[in-house]
């Protein structure tokens, strides 16, 4: 699989009980699964992210509601906009995301390439430009 942000679409199994999708590492995303999170009971106005990171990879998918995912490569900012469970953004190493306009009651499940580790993280955008884009 290429190593570049884009949305990947999901098995979609429809069934007149109700629909299923599913993911498997290195099948339907390009790296395996260290960590998984989900962000939720996001208030009005709020954001999430606001960093980028060093080596972790992440696939994004909302399980419920909407939100947008901002990706910005220290040249270009691009907006996706999600509202389906059936897809999700592969986000790469080295880029800065953001995380904006939740819906009430929405649901973002990240699945992570790395563990949980604080020195891979990014928070300062002008350390960002500095490290990413020399």
């Amino acid at each position: 699989m290429e190593d570049r942000v884009r949305i990947i679409d999901l098995p979609k199994i429809l069934d007149k009980r109700g629909n299923l999708s599913i993911i498997e590492e290195l099948r339907h995303i390009p790296f395996k699964i260290a960590r998984t999170y989900w962000i939720y009971d996001v208030p009005g106005g709020e954001r999430r992210g606001g960093h980028a990171y060093k080596e972790n990879e992440e696939f994004i998918v909302a399980l419920s509601g909407s939100f947008d995912v901002v990706i910005d490569t220290g040249k270009v900012r691009t907006t996706y906009a999600f509202n389906r469970s059936y897809y999700g953004l592969y986000v790469p190493k080295g880029l800065w995301r953001e995380m904006n306009n939740f819906s009430t009651n929405s649901l973002a499940l990240v699945l992570a390439s790395t563990p949980y580790d604080a020195e891979d993280y990014i928070y300062d955008y002008q350390e960002f430009l500095r490290i990413m884009n020399p």
